[in-house]
């Protein structure tokens, strides 16, 4: 019996990690009905952290009124599990939250994570996950921290942060926050200058008024700033989102026995070697000898990512597919069924070890 693995990020729009899991392992046992398929979701700290954090460890999940990051109030979920919380920073300011003709990062504010953590503290956790990814914002974590001023919560030193992130970037400068992300977010060339300039001010101001600088550390200009604001004021600690994920599910037990891993995302190119999550995953299972087949939404520099180490890599999408047509969840789970079935049919795949590539 064949154990295969799979573990595939979400698709952003279209499918959360579950739903792409489920997909490929019905393509799996429709070729290999023997196989001992398990299914892994996961996340770098962005979308679908929660949801991943809550399969490996089946957390309770806490409903919260908070504010987005346009001040309206909405329901968003964090986790507790003893004394410890997860916290997914869009689920309060994300980018999702917002429609395309609402995304201004000169307003938006990340008021309601702030409120997250204040609920977090007074329930006593004393080690607070904070996934970062998919924000709405470039507030330098300003909003969640006059949330916290608001509230009167008062956070000891015995409350521990850990952040989540696979961004390095700085909070300032040509690679910082504003710079490299806030365009995705609805600022103009003019906003990304002043918002820059005010990440600036906040850092100069900060550092003055504590002693220390956090700025350029990396993971400071991550979810526009609100890296920096827990590193500066919450003194956090910083993480790679995949290898905290697969620390906590103790993914190196499961690849023990294990004689493939399918891992994916909705797009894979040479910026997923640059600590993506499907990086993160082919750096853990090359330890122990197991291949890695990596499946997408749109594959560039094929060859690089084999060079890498994945076995194999395979767009789902066939060519000239509409893009409206291939964001459909129907049409991408049907790729991706299709995809993986069609991989194991190759021929010599016995032995799970070819290092070729398919485009679908």
């Amino acid at each position: 019996m064949k154990k295969i693995i799979v573990a595939i990020d979400s698709f952003k729009g279209c499918l959360t990690s579950a739903e792409a899991n489920q997909a490929a392992a019905e393509g799996i046992l429709a070729k290999m009905p023997e196989a001992k398929v398990v299914q892994v979701p996961v996340s770098d700290g962005g979308e679908g952290w929660l949801e991943a954090f809550h399969a490996a460890k089946g957390s309770e999940i806490v409903e919260l009124n908070v504010k987005d990051p346009l001040m309206r109030t909405i329901v968003a979920q964090y986790l507790v599990q003893g004394d410890m919380a997860v916290i997914e920073i869009a689920k309060a300011s994300g980018l999702t939250l917002l429609k395309p003709e609402e995304r201004n990062p000169m307003v938006a504010t990340s008021y309601g994570t702030g409120q997250l953590v204040v609920d977090a503290v007074r329930r006593g956790c004393k080690h607070i996950i904070v996934g970062l990814g998919g924000s709405g914002t470039s507030d330098c974590g300003i909003g969640m921290l006059e949330a916290i001023h608001n509230s009167q919560c008062i956070i000891n030193n015995d409350v521990r942060f850990t952040i989540a992130t696979d961004v390095t970037n700085p909070l300032c400068g040509e690679k910082g926050a504003a710079h490299v992300f806030a365009p995705q977010k609805g600022a103009t060339p003019e906003m990304v200058e002043a918002l820059d300039a005010r990440a600036k001010r906040f850092a100069e101001a900060s550092a003055k008024h504590m002693g220390r600088d956090c700025q350029n550390m990396p993971g400071a200009g991550a979810a526009g700033g609100l890296g920096y604001a827990f590193l500066q004021y919450m003194n956090a600690d910083c993480r790679s989102g995949i290898d905290l994920l697969l620390d906590t599910i103790h993914f190196d037990d499961l690849l023990q026995d294990a004689d493939l891993v399918i891992t994916g995302e909705g797009s894979a190119d040479r910026q997923t070697l640059m600590g993506k999550l499907p990086f993160g995953i082919l750096q853990r299972t090359q330890k122990y000898g197991v291949p890695v087949m990596l499946i997408a939404g749109r594959i560039a520099d094929e060859q690089q990512l084999l060079d890498a180490g994945f076995s194999r890599v395979a767009c789902i999408n066939p060519p000239g597919i509409p893009f409206d047509v291939a964001l459909q969840p129907s049409t991408a789970k049907e790729n991706i069924r299709k995809t993986v079935h069609r991989l194991l049919t190759q021929p010599n795949y016995a032995d799970f070890g070819h290092n070729d590539s398919i485009f679908l």
